[in-house]
């Protein structure tokens, strides 16, 4: 689906004010998917300076949710809009809630960077670089299925959230070895498992906002389904 839903208002102004909330969110989530790469660059780089340029930016992120959720509010009091306008604009509520947790959980990473930066073995963080690909593809994915309104992105995005979960509990089981073979393993392992974690989180917020996209065009509420069932249910 493209944008046979939009543009289709009486009011010239009513379509620019939904396409400028568009257009906002999607600057909002290529914030977001920088801030997230720039962390783990800083955790395999050792870079302090970039760790704190993403803790810095975390302050536009929190200051784009509120100005995107007011206007949200603004169009909703005095436009009051029915069927697929509505559903998008409570989607965009909700998915700029779920960027701003994205921002959070790169904040946190960069955070680990700046403690990880004492300990030299730069060379042992390999173990999150797949992990970080993964789940640069599901975000990507997804405000690329935001953008062009598609069911089909979407769908596809969510199901990659398998292959994170399958990559955290590897990682997870590595460190944990690693732990028990050396104890002097155990201060840099416990940071790089919350980097971990924080990856799959954002993989678990990318999937909502999956799920909101297909709230949005097939008016189905698909949270709390398997792949299967949300398959079935979009094809009816």
């Amino acid at each position: 689906m493209e944008k046979s839903n939009i543009n289709h208002h009486i009011s010239r102004q009513f379509n620019q004010e939904i396409e400028d909330i568009r257009n906002k969110v999607l600057r909002m989530g290529g914030l977001v998917q920088q801030q997230m790469e720039m962390a783990v660059q800083a955790i395999v780089q050792s870079d302090v300076e970039l760790a704190e340029k993403v803790i810095q930016q975390d302050e536009d992120v929190n200051e784009m949710e509120k100005q995107i959720d007011e206007e949200c509010m603004l169009i909703l009091a005095r436009r009051q809009p029915a069927a697929f306008d509505l559903r998008l604009l409570i989607s965009v509520i909700k998915t700029i809630g779920d960027l701003e947790r994205i921002g959070d959980q790169a904040e946190r990473i960069a955070r680990m960077a700046i403690q990880l930066q004492d300990i030299d073995q730069k060379a042992n963080y390999h173990e999150l670089e797949h992990l970080t690909e993964l789940v640069k593809s599901m975000l990507s994915g997804a405000l690329d299925a935001f953008a062009r309104f598609s069911v089909d992105s979407a769908l596809k995005t969510f199901k990659e959230d398998k292959k994170v979960d399958q990559e955290y509990v590897s990682i997870f089981r590595q460190l944990t070895a690693q732990m028990m073979e050396d104890p002097r393993n155990i201060k840099r392992a416990l940071n790089v498992l919350n980097v971990n974690r924080s990856l799959e989180r954002i993989g678990d917020h990318t999937c909502n906002i999956c799920e909101y996209i297909i709230y949005t065009i097939k008016g189905e509420d698909v949270r709390h389904m398997s792949t299967d069932e949300m398959e079935e249910k979009i094809q009816n």
